[in-house]
């Protein structure tokens, strides 16, 4: 017994050794397999991290590498492939965004349009459909390819089927891009790769021909309006000190001197300045300004030196409220679809609807037959190319037409509003009158004036040297001339003081003005007029009053407007009597006179609740809200950067005369729409009657489609013939003038 438990407690003690043992055995191989595990997991971490940095700095270069041949690519399609729809409309447009680039932004880099997201996108999608057409066609070949053709098109129909679930979802109407949708997944899903992928093209191409069209011109509202020095001179405790011009407050006082652009809105407290008011007002003569007068922001000082209290600046002024109301009054053209495209989207509904009926009757592929009749595409296709064409025939006539809805508008165009200066008048006046006093003539105080100022090329100048060589006078040459800015002229002839100015000028060099002269000078201003006194040593001797100079074509213009019974209106800041005066003159019954820039476009809009379609003529700063207002707009090349950023239409050669013939070319551009409306209307009866019938497929029905495209594309293209044959006869005049 004894022996027994011996033996078991031996065999147990020797059990438990040897389990003892192997656990420690096992803590030891435990250790040393996460010691091997944890320099493992740091070597797979350190290896995951190189493979990663180096597939990140793969991917960056992949990235960039794509992003210059995207950048290669928009760029060689606007240089290249945009110009060939319109050479001389596009450099029109380019010259236009070129004069609208501050030189403060322009850095000596010339400006040119601008690329959007959307065309790139656009021009991304027309590659891509491209090439979904290219291996369809080789795909009847080698079927294989049609892989790539399946991949190409999936990415090219994108942009369509997310416009046709916008469309349905959030603006619940049916446009082409919802029958685009259905027509290309029954295409592909039926098999019919080259119809679909001919499709694709032909869409993209309309989406790019729209564009074209429309407005592309760079944007540059609101820099009009940003000329702010870093710095100004701000007198304290009568010192002038350099001072941020951000830390000017109202109610200080700061220094203004010649070649300045004005920097806030005030009040002058000292000193006298002539100040061109042209960028902000239109006003084309620049205005003398003295103590008590008022000043704004973006007028440039032409001469002088003042001293100014702060009343309004940076967001207050009157420019900045400009501004503000510019960029946050909606475009006319804005909410308008063109006619091609509105006909295009108010086919959908009954080719969806014969496409329905067909299904049952006529089977799967008459129904994809009908959503490819595509009347509306066909449209979309031939109207914008018959637009291109008439544009680029307004561009040969000197006039940019920024935006192809503009010409479609203009058809229904009623009423005409004219601003007053600048655009029916001219920069430079002309003399109306010469006062006389003393014992001079009429030619004499004209011999004066013009021998000081025959150096001077301000308009005022061009107007009196004008008036003297129409006298055939000899204008002497003059000595020791001397020239005050911003108060008058001061020149030594012979043994004589020639002083030429304004009236304030004469008081400043203490020379009296007669009261009869005063009274001729008040009724001139009534008038409008501008009146500059001419003295001979300290005497005057007469007064030369300049009368705004009407434009020549003007009166011609306005007749024939009237006779196409177009109503027309003035619109003017000026006084009710200059403003009157000139209606009367033109024979104009209508105008507003002393009218705000913001109250511009309440004018039109009173205009347009009447139920009239208006078209606003302007040229200024203060015209540009009235001109976003109107159904249409139209500015004058060299007018404000506002101006011409907001018109639609510009006459590039800065003449009224080219209106009537815009006039024409909108009739005529009607006429054209109507033809190919019909040329697409006739291909899709066919297309759709022969669907039904069951004898037309989807093959005969696009090869119908393309006869139909090239009859409206044909139609289109009339006013290029009309092109070739102007220019052919403006060579045989031209030869025949060489020739005698």
């Amino acid at each position: 017994m004894v022996i027994t438990e011996v033996l078991l407690g031996g065999a147990a003690l020797f059990a438990g050794g040897r389990f003892a043992v192997r656990k420690l055995q096992r803590r030891q191989v435990n250790q040393q397999m996460q010691e091997v595990y944890a320099e493992l997991s740091v070597r797979y971490q350190t290896l995951t991290e190189q493979v990663a940095t180096l597939s990140d700095t793969r991917l960056d270069q992949v990235r960039a590498a794509a992003e210059l041949l995207d950048d290669r690519y928009q760029q060689f399609m606007m240089e290249k492939v945009d110009p060939l729809f319109g050479s001389t409309r596009r450099a029109q447009l380019d010259e236009i965004v070129a004069a609208s680039v501050m030189p403060s932004t322009n850095s000596g880099v010339e400006e040119t349009l601008v690329i959007s997201d959307y065309e790139r996108h656009l021009n991304r999608y027309l590659a891509a459909a491209t090439v979904t057409l290219g291996t369809a066609i080789v795909g009847l070949l080698y079927k294989p390819i049609l892989i790539i053709t399946l991949g190409t098109a999936l990415y090219s129909t994108t942009l369509i089927f997310r416009n046709g679930y916008n469309a349905i979802v959030h603006e619940r109407r049916l446009r082409m891009d919802v029958m685009g949708s259905l027509y290309f997944i029954g295409a592909y899903a039926g098999g019919y790769f080259m119809a679909g992928s001919f499709g694709l093209v032909a869409f993209y191409l309309s989406e790019k021909l729209v564009l074209i069209t429309q407005d592309r011109s760079q944007k540059s509202l609101i820099q009009v309006f940003a000329q702010q020095p870093r710095t100004v001179w701000q007198l304290v405790d009568g010192v002038e000190v350099e001072v941020p011009f951000a830390s000017v407050k109202v109610g200080d006082i700061v220094m203004l001197h010649a070649g300045q652009v004005v920097p806030i809105d005030g009040t002058i407290i000292e000193g006298m300045a002539t100040i061109d008011q042209h960028m902000l007002t239109g006003e084309a003569q620049p205005i003398e300004r003295a103590v008590g007068d008022p000043v704004l922001t973006s007028t440039m000082m032409l001469g002088g030196r003042i001293q100014v209290q702060v009343e309004k600046t940076g967001e207050a002024t009157v420019a900045a409220q400009i501004g503000t109301m510019l960029n946050n009054t909606a475009s006319y053209q804005a909410g308008i679809v063109s006619k091609g495209e509105a006909i295009a989207d108010q086919s959908v509904l009954p080719s969806m609807l014969l496409a329905l009926i067909a299904l049952p009757f006529a089977g799967y592929q008459s129904m994809v037959t009908i959503l490819g009749s595509a009347i509306g595409l066909n449209i979309k296709i031939t109207a914008p190319i018959a637009m291109l064409n008439f544009l680029n025939l307004a561009a040969q006539h000197g006039i940019l037409i920024k935006d192809g809805r503009s010409l479609e508008l203009l058809k229904a165009i009623d009423t005409v509003v004219f601003d007053k200066t600048g655009t029916l008048t001219l920069d430079q006046p002309h003399v109306t009158q010469v006062h006389i006093c003393g014992d001079v003539d009429v030619d004499q105080v004209l011999l004066y004036a013009a021998a000081a100022e025959h150096r001077q090329t301000h308009p005022i100048a061009r107007a009196i040297l004008a008036a003297a060589m129409e006298r055939n006078l000899s204008i002497p040459e003059i000595e020791h001339a001397h020239y005050e800015i911003g108060y008058g002229l001061r020149v030594q002839l012979a043994d004589r003081v020639l002083r030429v100015g304004s009236d304030r000028y004469m008081g400043l060099e203490e020379i009296d003005i007669p009261d009869t002269v005063r009274e001729a000078q008040q009724i001139a201003q009534a008038q409008g007029h501008s009146v500059i006194m001419v003295a001979v040593d300290q005497q005057l001797v007469g007064a030369i009053e300049l009368e705004p100079t009407i434009r020549p074509e003007a009166r011609a213009i306005v007749q024939e407007l009237r006779n196409r019974k177009i109503d027309i209106y003035i619109i003017s800041g000026d006084q009710e009597q200059p403003t009157r005066k000139l209606a009367q003159e033109l024979g104009i019954p209508n105008y507003f006179a002393n009218t705000l820039p913001e109250n511009k476009a309440d004018l039109v809009a009173q205009l347009q609740q009447q139920g009239r379609a208006v078209c606003f003529v302007g040229d200024g700063i203060n015209d540009s809200i009235a001109l976003k207002t109107a159904n249409v707009s139209v500015s004058l090349r060299g007018a404000s950067t506002a101006a011409t950023d907001t018109a639609q239409i510009v006459l590039m050669a800065q003449s009224l005369q080219q209106l009537p013939y815009l006039y024409d070319l909108a009739q005529e551009f009607d006429r054209n729409m109507k033809a190919g409306f019909t040329a697409a209307v006739g291909q899709g009866v066919v297309v759709i009657t022969g669907a039904l019938l069951g004898v037309v497929g989807i093959f005969a029905g696009t090869l119908i489609w393309e006869v139909g495209l090239l009859a409206g594309i044909g139609v289109a293209m009339l006013p290029l013939r009309k092109m070739q044959k102007e220019r052919q006869e403006a060579l045989r005049l031209k030869s025949d003038s060489l020739g005698s």
